[in-house]
């Protein structure tokens, strides 16, 4: 059902995916309304459930489409070029940034995904974002150029802390939305790219010639 679902006339579907994405996103999955879906998007619910079945699969169905259209543009922007790794990682979190302005309803869906503990579907998010972590390794630290590291570093161990860092302050960031969901409205992007790059500072004084 999820083809027909995509064969929608473009503004019907875009309707219904904005609508479930805003209930979601600002409720949560558990306390989400479909009846609210429905109302936002002016369809039945029966149609909603002729193509999603049920909540459950309406939910995943969003965050697999969220995050496609968001690693998709992520990944075709890194710029693979730079081999020097934390040049590299500063690049990813400011373009991680411009998409986060570029596509805040997405962003917002994503996160209440990320902090999401409703163990109906828990799991299946956790399999999700796994995969995702594990493919994003894969790409972001190939063709790394190791002549600027201090004789006898382990590059790979040096990729895993530096991936550890990244991942940690995106974590943290997490930390502060999942105890204020208010929080997120008042993130500074500019700061959070300054005290960033206070890390690579470290990082550098600790692995680079």
């Amino acid at each position: 059902m999820i083809s027909k679902f995509m064969n929608l006339e473009p503004e019907k579907r875009e309707r219904i995916i904005n609508a479930a994405l805003e209930e979601f996103a600002q409720r949560g999955y558990r306390n989400a309304s479909t009846n609210e879906i429905v109302k936002k998007a002016n369809i039945s619910k029966g149609l909603l459930f002729h193509y999603f079945n049920n909540k459950k699969n309406l939910f995943l169905f969003l965050y697999d489409y969220s995050e496609d259209i968001f690693l998709n543009e992520f990944y075709n922007k890194v710029n693979y070029e730079e081999a020097d790794i934390i040049k590299r990682w500063r690049g990813i979190v400011i373009l991680k940034i411009e998409l986060i302005q570029k596509y805040p309803m997405l962003y917002d869906f994503i996160i209440a995904s990320a902090v999401e503990d409703s163990m109906e579907i828990k799991q299946e998010l956790e399999k999700r974002m796994k995969i995702i972590s594990e493919e994003g390794y894969k790409r972001l630290f190939n063709n790394i150029d190791t002549s600027v590291l201090k004789d006898g570093m382990d590059i790979k161990r040096v990729s895993e802390i530096i991936f550890w860092v990244a991942q940690g302050f995106g974590n943290r960031e997490l930390d502060h939305i999942k105890r204020d969901p208010s929080y997120k409205s008042n993130i500074d992007t500019n700061a959070l790219v300054e005290e960033f790059d206070l890390y690579i500072e470290l990082l550098k004084s600790a692995f680079y010639k």
